[in-house]
């Protein structure tokens, strides 16, 4: 199939018409006519309802779009393959990371990252739920916590310290913790369906059982309800650092022990051909978290 035809046809989707279709590609009205009939002539099916002001997918249309912008995709990484490198990219990224990560670190570094690159577009997807990233069509996950064996290739960008925090306000009407024994009788703020918190205490791990009247399976619940001060919540260094300053949290430090630091990775679909948009966006994120301090070690693949 010709390229040039799928991209009027994936243009056309995005504008709303042809003649939308032809001014982003530079193409006179007629020809885009003529690319698009092309292509449902070679197909053998009508692709979009057309009228002399806009245009509606066809059944057929839907079904076909999301491979006609792959085959968008190919084409351009394939361009950018055997190109001489340059500092930009083109076409959609789409990225994945827990809603307080995606909120507060890659947001903050997508504006320098759009101007730099102006020819690409980002879909930002925040989940706190493991996304299938394959079936999804994502270009990088971001992820925060001990990876699971699988095939995917994933690159440790930096390290994810965690403390315990509480409000002045509980820790006034409850007591500080000093020692995990002193958990038990505290109101920990958990994810649904967890019942433990993991320490290292010396050389070892010690897996703590902990109990609470509230749980939710949002970071964020749990980052807003110890700020209300329900309870102790064991939270991310990066989410809380405003928080902490402001005096909102205290961190609650445990003789003898520490949470479980967790690793902040950048996983991939695939070591095969990694688009160039992806590698561009994951060294611009660990160059902000360098930023911050934290080290940004080599790739890995998690087998």
């Amino acid at each position: 199939m010709d390229i040039d035809s799928i991209s009027v046809f994936v243009e056309a989707t995005r504008a709303g018409s042809l003649a939308g279709a032809a001014r982003e590609l530079g193409l006179v009205p007629m020809a885009a006519s003529r690319r698009l009939a092309a292509l449902e002539a070679e197909l053998g099916v009508r692709l979009v309802h057309r009228t002399t002001r806009a245009l509606a997918l066809t059944a057929e249309g839907e079904a076909f779009l999301p491979y006609a912008e792959a085959m968008i995709e190919d084409a351009t990484n394939a361009r950018a393959a055997v190109r001489p490198s340059g500092p930009c990219v083109a076409g959609l990224l789409r990225v994945t990371a827990s809603e307080p990560f995606g909120r507060k670190v890659v947001s903050a570094m997508l504006p320098a990252f759009l101007a730099a690159n102006p020819d690409l577009r980002v879909d930002l997807l925040l989940t706190d739920t493991v996304v299938d990233i394959v079936a999804a069509g994502v270009d990088v996950a971001i992820r925060i916590a001990p990876l699971r064996d699988s095939s995917l290739v994933a690159r440790r960008l930096a390290d994810s310290p965690r403390h315990l925090y509480a409000s002045p306000a509980y820790l006034k009407s409850a007591g500080t913790p000093s020692r995990l024994a002193d958990l038990e009788r505290h109101q920990c703020l958990l994810l649904s369906g967890a019942t433990h918190w993991a320490f290292a205490a010396g050389d070892r791990t010690r897996r703590v059982r902990v109990t609470g009247r509230y749980a939710s399976n949002s970071i964020e619940a749990l980052h807003e309800a110890c700020l209300r001060g329900l309870g102790l919540a064991l939270l991310s260094e990066w989410n809380v650092t405003a928080d902490v300053a402001a005096g909102r949290l205290v961190p609650v430090p445990l003789e003898g022990a520490e949470p479980e630091t967790l690793g902040i990775w950048a996983v991939y679909p695939s070591a095969r051909l990694v688009p160039p948009k992806a590698r561009l966006f994951v060294e611009a994120l660990a160059r902000q978290l360098e930023r911050g301090g934290e080290q940004q070690p080599k790739d890995e693949t998690v087998r």
